[in-house]
């Protein structure tokens, strides 16, 4: 009996077989440095955390690391949720999620723990829960969704501006409430990104970012604290036993380090010179002990998971996969690049921590969830692109 594979039926196959082949290699390609970021981190804390758990955690050194390792496991089984849930699920429920995520934040207004003078936590028995890490999910989910349903409506201004300011504004108005500027600062770039590959007019991207902008700089000359941040980065020799503590402290580690570190375990900044050694200022402890060497591994790695991210975000099957994949990556990339300029004194110190890397549960957890959500994407892409006529 004769064979009726074609030629060209046989060009299909092969066609998508690669197409298919290529949304799992970048899966993997996204999964390598957050993996390899993950362990490094598991490292830093090793060593940067040991003071602190002997001072205030009953004198075990390993508690910190003990605690990530739980927050990793809890962070495997989000991604392993959000890798198997179609992404378009988040588009059909865009509305509910962000109002659990406003919800999230009233709460902790509400019934929230102070810590350093703000309110960003709401305890849960032994775990507390910091509520914007879902309202950033909340804020570019919905951004997502409805800059792609309302496409052809773009060129109206208020179709534009109207879902920025339920969405961001909102929630944006929230965490300054708490007060949490950086998170905001770190939201609003995440939205800016929907924003700037949506079907919006250029014009319209530029105006919404100028406002936002001037309502940041705004924002920081409002409060004696944070225009302090502001000066202290202009002229950080002024006070350096003061404001300028930490920026002061965090380039001595680095520069302690030298090309290659004073070797694992070694850093001397984690004796209680550098405040926040195991969480905001983590990089410089890798920087102290892995030298400039160890630095620029961390910086590749977050450079490579953007380039897939936005590989991903390119090859999306829809325009909502796109602008969810596009938020996504820019929300990782923008708090690596913030922390990282904080930590060498090439930005503002805000506060926030270094993705995956640092110590801390809710951002692990939430940032695991949303690699899981661009697992689902590339998978995805080949698989519609892989179907017959696509």
């Amino acid at each position: 009996m004769a064979s009726r594979v074609t030629p060209i039926s046989r060009a299909r196959t092969v066609r998508q077989s690669a197409v298919r082949t290529a949304g799992e290699r970048r899966a993997v390609l996204l999964l390598l440095p957050v993996a390899m970021l993950m362990i490094i981190g598991l490292g830093a804390l090793l060593s940067a955390s040991s003071v602190v758990g002997i001072r205030s955690a009953g004198g075990d050194q390993f508690f910190f690391v003990k605690r990530q390792i739980i927050f990793i496991a809890v962070g495997l089984v989000a991604f392993g949720v959000t890798v198997k849930l179609p992404y378009r699920w988040y588009s059909r429920f865009a509305v509910p999620i962000l109002a659990i995520g406003i919800l999230g934040l009233v709460a902790t207004l509400l019934f929230g723990e102070v810590r350093g003078g703000a309110r960003r936590w709401i305890d849960l028995g032994p775990i507390s829960v910091q509520t914007s890490e879902f309202a950033k999910f909340a804020v570019v989910a919905f951004l997502a969704a409805t800059l792609s349903r309302k496409e052809r409506w773009l060129h109206s201004f208020t179709h534009v501006a109207v879902p920025v300011v339920i969405s961001l504004g909102t929630v944006a108005v929230l965490l300054l409430v708490q007060p949490d500027l950086g998170t905001t600062v770190l939201i609003s770039g995440a939205a800016f990104a929907v924003l700037a590959v949506s079907a919006a007019p250029v014009r319209y991207v530029i105006a919404l970012g100028a406002v936002g902008a001037l309502g940041v700089l705004a924002l920081a000359r409002s409060q004696p604290y944070r225009w302090e941040r502001v000066t202290t980065f202009l002229n950080p020799d002024a006070d350096p036993l003061g404001a300028g503590l930490q920026s002061f402290q965090s380039l001595v580690a680095l520069g302690t380090g030298g090309w290659f570190g004073l070797g694992l375990g070694a850093s001397r900044a984690r004796w209680s010179f550098l405040p926040n050694a195991h969480t905001d200022f983590i990089f410089a402890i890798i920087g102290e002990e892995t030298g400039l060497a160890g630095t620029l591994v961390v910086t590749a790695l977050f450079v490579t998971l953007s380039i897939v991210g936005v590989a991903i975000a390119m090859k999306a099957p829809d325009r909502f996969g796109r602008l969810l994949a596009v938020g996504l990556v820019a929300w990782l990339s923008f708090q690596a690049l913030v922390n990282i300029g904080g930590v060498t004194r090439v930005m503002p110190i805000t506060g926030v921590p270094l993705p995956f890397v640092s110590s801390g549960g809710s951002a692990m957890i939430v940032n695991l969830a949303i690699i899981g959500i661009l697992v689902n994407i590339a998978r995805a892409a080949g698989r519609v692109s892989s179907e017959p006529g696509q």
